[in-house]
């Protein structure tokens, strides 16, 4: 029987020197409890994705230098890492998505990824070049390897009502061979995709009638999170055993080489704790609610961490949406590292800053409290003669929120903490928010969570014990910019908006489609209105984590000045 030790490694993009590092001891540590072969993710070597980097010189010579020291350094253990390759033909991009099978002090195999995906957040295309090749196993210890890499494998065919490719990598291995499929992946997180990679697996499994073996990146890069979850299926597609999701992990489960590959769990660790190691069974699957609380988490811990902060400010407005990026952050960097700021003005309630204090309590947070009412008056004063004769409106209600991202934005400025925006995507997407004022900040941690899916997080949060104060839950969310103001005197409700939006932004549906669909056609163009109007707005704003199929950023790509969709 032969071990494989599936690695699930949080690479820094563009830190080759310390993913190399990383990897090498994972190898040496795998290799001596028992590993014949260590496999790590795509582009576990760069860091999903490189991006632009992979137009330096300098990078590519880097990268080059850490495969061949790390190609010396193995032993009978085999080695397979994701890692740009030059790309052998003459014309084309300069770089294969490639993947090297390392043995015995060299490079044994190389391949490279087939499918290059240039939908939602990828853009593989600007600097790969597919691989031509007719794809074939590997020989390695007596198996028959199918290696692929990441979109290699989603284009089952039955699986999508519309292919996106003319081939199909994955049949092309097993006609010519595979007796066990291994994927390696950079697949990022969204809330419905860790049950949509196990099917499309099984569906593999069961359709070619071989096991396989995934491996898939864990941690956050910018705005993207990786969860993990490596798999272990059989021929018959039945889940073997599974990585954790959201955390590192070296995941070693045994197969057996011929015609009829057979696979069994082992065991599973923690790297640097190969003594605690586990025997595997079948883990739980994690609710919906449950895998994007812990990729919130390990976003933000991620871009803190690998950006250079080890501590956040924020405001506390006493509602739900600070109240939720509050609980976040405390657990991503520790309660100790977040400072949470009220800054009252004069249309503050005494219950929203007592919610504030009380949820600063609960969770052990520093806790200030600054009025922006002096800043606020003296900027009204140098105004006075401009808007002399002029009714109060947004002008004034946005001068009190850009003072409190003025004076956030001084703290981050001063004491170097991270200043998180608090912003909801439903609010993001309308526009409900100001620029310069609440959309200020380094990152925006919650800006791709609808508000009804902000309310389900925090009733998830406080299922054991109250954490986020019951009245923060139950109260009428408002901005308090002006008298009595709620959120609902300018917007539609938010289960109603909600679904406009899901199908508008994530399902690309138009105004007469939400409207077969029974949604009211008033609301419907309303709404649709003012996603286009806000796209301004958007493109200012901070990066925010990724945890829908279509979350605003590098992922939906929209021009600001447009006539579509006619008014």
């Amino acid at each position: 029987m032969i071990q494989v030790a599936l690695c699930q490694l949080n690479s820094t993009v563009g830190d080759i020197s310390g993913n190399a590092s990383r990897m090498r001891a994972w190898y040496h540590e795998a290799a001596e409890m028992g590993a014949d072969l260590v496999v790590f993710p795509e582009l576990a070597l760069t860091g999903y994705p490189p991006r632009d980097l992979l137009e330096l010189n300098d990078f590519i010579a880097s990268v080059e230098e850490a495969i061949k020291n790390l190609a010396q350094d193995t032993g009978d253990a085999g080695l397979i890492f994701g890692a740009p390759l030059p790309n052998p033909n003459p014309s084309g991009k300069p770089f294969w998505n490639g993947a090297v099978l390392c043995v015995e002090g060299a490079m044994a195999e190389r391949v490279g990824k087939k499918l290059l995906p240039v939908y939602d957040v990828f853009d593989e295309a600007r600097h790969f070049e597919p691989d031509p090749e007719t794809a074939r196993p590997i020989h390695f210890r007596g198996m028959e390897l199918g290696l692929h890499i990441c979109e290699d494998a989603w284009n089952e065919a039955g699986f999508w009502p519309r292919r996106l490719y003319g081939r199909d990598p994955v049949e092309e291995l097993v006609k010519n061979g595979s007796t066990i499929l291994l994927n390696i992946s950079a697949s990022p997180f969204h809330a419905e995709k860790i049950s949509l990679r196990r099917s499309l697996f099984q569906s593999h499994c069961r359709s070619h009638g071989v096991p396989l073996l995934h491996t898939n990146a864990v941690g956050g890069n910018d705005e993207l999170v990786f969860d993990g979850t490596a798999y272990a299926f059989d021929a018959r597609g039945e889940l073997v055993t599974s990585g954790a999701g959201f955390e590192e992990e070296i995941l070693m489960v045994g197969v057996t080489p011929g015609t009829s590959s057979a696979v069994e769990p082992g065991v599973s660790w923690s790297p640097g704790n190969p003594g605690q190691a586990r025997t595997l069974i079948r883990r739980p699957g994690l609710d919906k609610l449950e895998s994007v609380r812990r990729a919130l988490v390990l976003g933000l811990r991620d871009y803190a961490a690998k950006c250079g902060f080890s501590k956040a400010v924020l405001g506390l407005s006493g509602g739900i949406d600070s109240a939720l990026t509050a609980v976040l952050a405390a657990e991503a960097l520790g309660p100790k590292n977040v400072w949470g700021v009220s800054l009252p003005g004069r249309y503050s309630s005494e219950g929203s800053l007592s919610d504030a204090k009380r949820l600063a309590e609960n969770l052990g947070l520093r806790y200030q409290v600054l009025s922006i009412e002096p800043t606020f008056t003296g900027v009204r004063e140098t105004l006075d003669p401009l808007f002399e004769n002029t009714p109060p409106g947004t002008a004034e209600e946005n001068l009190q929120a850009r003072t409190r991202g003025m004076l956030l934005m001084a703290l981050s400025n001063k004491f170097g903490h991270l200043l998180l925006s608090t912003g909801n995507k439903s609010e993001l997407a309308v526009g409900y928010c100001t620029l310069y004022g609440d959309m200020a900040g380094g990152l925006a941690v919650i800006s791709d969570v609808p508000k009804t899916m902000v309310y389900a997080l925090a009733h998830h949060i406080n299922k054991d014990r109250e954490i986020i104060p019951k009245n923060t839950l139950t109260k009428a969310p408002s901005a308090e910019l002006k008298p009595d103001q709620k959120d609902q005197d300018t917007l539609p409700p938010y289960e109603l908006l909600d679904q406009i939006l899901e199908g508008y932004i994530e399902n690309g549906l138009g105004v007469s489609e939400l409207v077969t669909r029974g949604l009211p056609q008033k609301a419907v163009t309303r709404v649709i209105d003012m996603v286009t109007v806000a796209e301004y707005k958007r493109r200012q704003a901070a990066p925010g984590i990724k945890i829908s199929p279509k979350a605003f950023g590098p992922g939906r790509r929209m021009p600001i000045a447009t006539g579509w969709p006619p008014r």
